[in-house]
């Protein structure tokens, strides 16, 4: 309801914010954290397993990120696809940058990489309609199921 409200915008960056504190890693759905990058559900997914890949980076475009901290952004990315392929079935992956507000960036000034898992015949009719998306899982309870999928996965 807060994401269809509007509901209070908070100053600052949210995600720079998160990397700071990692003693609320729980209570911010982070996964996994590396030295460059981290991974945290999204609180308003697409599909469930829906998560960002997050550079510690402070930059909104490709080119303004270090070269070792993408590199390690993709690695990343390349444990979610396995944990939620493993933990989840996913059959099949969206991933994505947007870049720039007319691209649909949520958080322009903060670059991250969207990972969307996929299932056949996962599209129901709310899309159709209304570009409404159903996701039937808890935040909480999905982040409870792959923490420690991700926590055993070495980057």
């Amino acid at each position: 309801m807060e994401y269809v409200t509007g509901g209070e915008r908070r100053a600052g960056c949210f995600f720079c914010d998160y990397w700071r504190t990692p003693a609320d890693d729980h209570k911010n759905l982070i996964l996994k954290r590396t030295a460059r990058c981290f991974a945290v559900l999204n609180r308003f997914p697409y599909n469930a397993g829906h998560l960002l890949v997050v550079p510690v980076e402070h930059v909104g475009r490709l080119g303004d990120l270090a070269e070792e901290t993408l590199v390690e952004t993709v690695r990343l990315a390349r444990v979610a696809e396995r944990v939620l392929t493993a933990e989840l079935q996913a059959q099949g992956f969206n991933l994505g940058f947007n870049i720039g507000r007319p691209a649909g960036a949520g958080v322009a000034d903060h670059l991250h990489l969207h990972l969307v898992p996929r299932w056949e015949g996962d599209t129901n009719f709310m899309p159709v309609l209304d570009d409404t998306r159903v996701v039937p899982v808890a935040l909480e309870k999905l982040w409870a199921r792959l923490a420690p999928r991700f926590a055993a996965e070495k980057v």
